[in-house]
């Protein structure tokens, strides 16, 4: 059908290869030995994908979005009397902090605007004047503006007061190389649809074995028991519950693809490009991006809204819809934004398409686009 040619400017559910899509046409059982070898060769891989040994880290899968994989650390690791401190700059660090909240975990937040960096001599500070703080979380690509937080510059400050450290790796993993042992992670979360390019339904996170071993005990939830679903891939390779069989085989599928493309360098490096590419064409028909260069990524861009009295939101992102391209509204609070994704199966040509898209739908909404290459 026509909904099957668009393609998703999204920072995911996003545009995946056909080779994925047909992953998902063998209904395979969760019992089945060759599922179970299935699932280990998952976790083996997504561990070499984080640059961590398998002595000293593991990686846990859960059935469920990349929320579910963050909740079930959130509610799964941290001690009965510990403390969460929440560096926020966005609306997923803001969700971490209510998930804190819903289990009665005790927690702080260190909140900066949407177009700033969490400041580490604040972390430093917070750290030395609260030793209640057990553990810190911090969202890599906090994808509100499209910001990349420097999660290696908090590892160093977390590890030197000896707190546990959670990041939120979902719009950034598969893209950016992190170093899980280096930047002292005990935890990094991300999802199976963001820039590994697989479909939704499956969430994993890459745990220090010492730092999950150590929170027996503390889980809040059945479902949601980090450790009691690692113990149970460990020891038949089973999920404890029905796992997203198809979901898995198209994630496994993705992971080879990745592979095959060149690993995290090279799908970085093609993303780099959209972002490059959209990046010029975006600001010569007048869109301003709404973060300054330095603390731009290359997953998502916000753009503010025209400043033309002919521009609605509205039908802008539904003229592009029947034109065949989704873009993203916009989640600031204070700023009228929208936003372009540069990750999934899309490259160089899409983005020429769905620019000269745009430039058709202003065109129809009677917005004379000047051609001028105003980098402002």
């Amino acid at each position: 059908s026509e909904m099957c040619i668009r393609d998703r400017f999204t920072p995911g559910p996003l545009t995946t290869s056909r080779t994925v899509k047909q992953a998902m046409l063998c209904d395979w059982g969760s019992r089945d030995a060759a599922f179970i070898a299935l699932v280990r060769e998952v976790r083996r891989r997504l561990v070499a994908l984080g640059g961590a040994d398998e002595s000293r880290y593991t990686a846990v899968l859960m059935q469920g979005s990349g929320t579910y994989g963050l909740e079930a650390v959130v509610s799964s690791v941290i001690p009965p009397d510990g403390k969460l401190l929440v560096l926020i700059n966005g609306a997923y660090g803001e969700r971490i902090l209510r998930m804190a909240e819903i289990h009665r975990i005790a927690v702080g937040a260190l909140r900066c605007a949407e177009d700033t960096l969490p400041d580490p001599a604040a972390l430093d500070a917070a750290l030395a004047g609260d030793p209640a703080i057990t553990h810190v979380a911090v969202v890599h690509c906090e994808t509100t503006t499209g910001i990349i937080n420097p999660i290696a510059v908090y590892g160093e400050v977390v590890r030197r007061h000896g707190r546990g450290y959670l990041v939120d790796g979902m719009s950034s993993f598969g893209a950016y190389p992190v170093d899980l042992e280096r930047w002292g992670i005990d935890y990094l979360v991300s999802s199976s649809n963001k820039c590994i390019e697989g479909v939704p339904g499956l969430s994993f996170v890459l745990a220090g074995k010492a730092a999950l071993l150590a929170a027996r005990g503390f889980a809040r939830t059945l479902s949601l028991d980090l450790l009691a679903q690692w113990e149970g891939l460990e020891t038949d390779g089973q999920f404890r519950f029905t796992p997203p069989t198809h979901v898995t085989l198209a994630f496994e599928q993705a992971l080879r693809e990745l592979e095959a493309e060149g690993g995290v360098i090279a799908r970085g490096l093609r993303y780099q490009r959209n972002y490059a590419l959209t990046l010029v064409a975006m600001q010569e028909m007048g869109f301003r991006p709404y973060l300054k260069p330095e603390n731009r990524g290359y997953i998502i861009t916000a753009f503010r809204y025209l400043d033309h009295p002919r521009f609605d939101f509205r039908q802008f992102y539904e003229r592009l819809s029947e034109k065949g391209h989704i873009i993203y509204p916009g989640k600031l609070s204070h700023a009228d934004c929208f936003r372009i994704g540069h990750i999934g199966r899309i490259d160089e040509s899409d983005v020429v398409a769905l620019m000269a898209a745009i430039k058709m739908t202003l065109a129809e909404m009677g917005i004379r686009v000047s051609t001028t290459s105003d980098m402002g």
